[in-house]
Order: C-alpha cells, then sequence, then structure tokens
C-alpha cells in the first residue's frame, strides 16, 4: 500500500497481491525468506524499503540487511500479537539503534484486540532492553488489505498517508559524508548471467559513479582493484540505472568481479575497509547425492551428479548463507543451511533427483 499509494505503479497497472514476495515458496507459505529492496517518493524525498526475513532461522538474511536501515517498521498483528520471530529481527534492530514505529495490523478482524497488542509490543521492548527513545514509539491502526494505517483506528479515509507522515517524522535522513573517500560496504547479493555478481549496499561515505575505479578490501586484508561498469538505484520493485549515487544512498554495483559480502568497495587511494558483516553459521546439514533407488531416473530431467553440482555452483553466486563441500563419493554433496531454509532448497532443486540427509547440528 506504501508503494501503491505513494504513486509508484500506474492507474492500470496490475500488480501481485503479494508484490514483496518475489519467490513461489513465499507466496506459498506466507512468509519472507529473501531480503528485497524497492523504494518511492513521498513529497520530493526518496525512501527506501527493505523487506526482511522475520524468522531466526533466516538470519543470514536479516544480520546483514539491517545495517542499511536508519528506521523500522514493526508490523504486529492484532489478534496474535509479537511474534517469536518478532523478538529475534527486533532484537537485531535494537542493538544497531534503530527506532520502531509500531503498525498494528489487521484492525478489521473481528476478533482484534489491538490494545492488549500494543501492550506486549512494549513489554517484549522493554524485555529487550529498549532505550526510552524506543519505548516512546508511535502506534498506528491499518489493514494493509484495505489500504488505511491511521494514527486514530475510527478515522481510515486518508488512506497510508500518516503512516508516511510517522515516517518522515519519525525516521532521520542519512547524515553519511558526501565530501570524504569513498566507502560501499557490500550487505547483499544478486547474479546476472550476463554481468557477473552484483553487489548490493549503502554508500556509507562519498560518492559513486559508473566508470570509476575503485578497491576492494577483502577478508584476507587484500586490496583488489576494479571499474564499476554499471549503478542502479531500486526505484518501485524494480531498478533504474544511476549516473551518481551519494552516501546515505543504496544502490547496485556492476562490474566488479568475485565480489563477497562484507567486502568494502574504497577509494583506491584511501582503502579504509569497514567492519565486516557476519552471516549466522548453518544449523542444519544435508547431503545432496543423484536417485539410485529403483525409481530412480522415471521422472525429472536434472538427474546426474554433474547437473546437481551445476546448480547448486549457481546458488552459491548469490546465497551466501549457503556452505557446500565434497561428500564421500563423487555423487554427493555436503550442504549446510538454516533449518527454515531447508524446505526452500527442496523447492528449487526438486526431490526427483536429490536425496536429503538431515542431521541438526
Amino acid at each position: 500500500q506504501l508503494l501503491r499509494q505513494a504513486g509508484t505503479f500506474r492507474s492500470n497497472q496490475v500488480v501481485a497481491e503479494r508484490m514483496m514476495d518475489s519467490m513461489d515458496l513465499e507466496r506459498e507459505r506466507g512468509i519472507t525468506i529473501k531480503a528485497k529492496n524497492a523504494s518511492f517518493e513521498y513529497q520530493g524525498t526518496r525512501v527506501n524499503i527493505v523487506d526482511t526475513p522475520g524468522h531466526a532461522d533466516f538470519g543470514g538474511e536479516v544480520e546483514r540487511v539491517l545495517n542499511m536501515a536508519d528506521g523500522c517498521l514493526l508490523v504486529v498483528d492484532s489478534f496474535e500479537g509479537p511474534m517469536p520471530q518478532t523478538r529475534f529481527v527486533l532484537q537485531k534492530a535494537l542493538q544497531i539503534g534503530l527506532k520502531p514505529i509500531v503498525v498494528v495490523n489487521k484492525c478489521d478482524r473481528p476478533d482484534a484486540r489491538p490494545d492488549a497488542v500494543v501492550n506486549e509490543v512494549f513489554d517484549l521492548l522493554v524485555d529487550l532492553g529498549a532505550d526510552e527513545l524506543a519505548l516512546d514509539f508511535p502506534v498506528l491502526w491499518a489493514s494493509g488489505r484495505d489500504g488505511w494505517a491511521s494514527f486514530d483506528r475510527d478515522k481510515r479515509d486518508r488512506g497510508v498517508e500518516d503512516l508516511f507522515e510517522a515516517i518522515m517524522d519519525r525516521v532521520d535522513a542519512p547524515t553519511n559524508d558526501a565530501t570524504g573517500p569513498l566507502q560501499f560496504l557490500v550487505t547483499n547479493l544478486d547474479y546476472s548471467g550476463y554481468v557477473g555478481r552484483i553487489a548490493i549496499g549503502r554508500v556509507i561515505r562519498g560518492v559513486m559513479k559508473p566508470g570509476m575505479s575503485v578497491g576492494m578490501c577483502r577478508d584476507d586484508g587484500r586490496v583488489d582493484r576494479g571499474r564499476i561498469t554499471k549503478l542502479s538505484q531500486f526505484s518501485g520493485l524494480g531498478r533504474s540505472e544511476a549516473t551518481e549515487v551519494l552516501a546515505g544512498d543504496l544502490c547496485c554495483v556492476e562490474g566488479l568481479p568475485d565480489i563477497a559480502i562484507g567486502d568494502t568497495i574504497v577509494d583506491p587511494e584511501c582503502p579504509e575497509a569497514l567492519p565486516r558483516v557476519s552471516v549466522d553459521e548453518p544449523t542444519l546439514h544435508m547431503v545432496f547425492r543423484i536417485n539410485d533407488g529403483p525409481l530412480g531416473g522415471k521422472e525429472g530431467k536434472f538427474v546426474t551428479s554433474r547437473q546437481i553440482s551445476e546448480r547448486l555452483d549457481r546458488e552459491l553466486r548469490s546465497n551466501v548463507a549457503l556452505r557446500v563441500a565434497p561428500g564421500e563419493s563423487a555423487d554427493e554433496f555436503k550442504v549446510s543451511r538454516s533449518e527454515e531454509h531447508t524446505s526452500e532448497l527442496q523447492s528449487r532443486f526438486g526431490i526427483s533427483y536429490a536425496v536429503f540427509c538431515l542431521k541438526k547440528k
């Protein structure tokens, strides 16, 4: 609704209901697995959105992308209240100083108990050790389905205008220095078959432009050289090419070989690396191997170890929370990932050619 009512889409444009859930598994299960970026403009101000997973098992996604944010919207169900996954993500947000705006959603439910939910949110913040600024949170009553969010639950005729105003008032504008030497922290990755890895993150200091020479501070202390071929900024649910990105904004960088999560893109004459972001270690270990059972080869197109290896290699290009190691034979691969992510891997790879041996750590 934020994107719709900010005028991001044409009046006759057809948009999916759960537009931020781009993966089939996300739409099927109604959860967020991969962090995603979007943006809208409100009264001449550019506002970036980072949709984060809500579960601890997706910590590899959550902790990295929170570094790109200046504030957060804490969305809670008007009946269910804060869930166990709410505690995890909110704790990570508070640790880096983000101040929440509480949005009590689904207030149109007949069994809604919004006042009790707000008290539960306050208790949760106290339990997590939030400071006084975080405890003084604004509360908006909302119904995403009906398209309204208001400070007054009885006034539903202004759309999400109150939420726009809360974001502008509560979330401070970036204060990053645009005049100093370049620093860009890579917090996410995408992949294109044409240009290779695409670094996603926030410009912490300086200015980025296409064609400029940069350094890449690696985890072993090396500083490699490269050249930016293209810059893109988030526009709505897509991306638009940019000629310049200032400190404080988010962008996508193309043209840098073997860029990795945690690398810092810097001015080669002043290579100051930022603290590396960490990725949670896997909690579940699986063995992928070809189906050698009596029904092996009866269905599925990708049934050989070579095809499994190629698919895993392709996944590793953008999925930094995945670990792959050789198995006991040439037909096996040891894959490590978080527990909740197992069903996503099954969905992506197809169970017809893989046998999963699950072993908790």
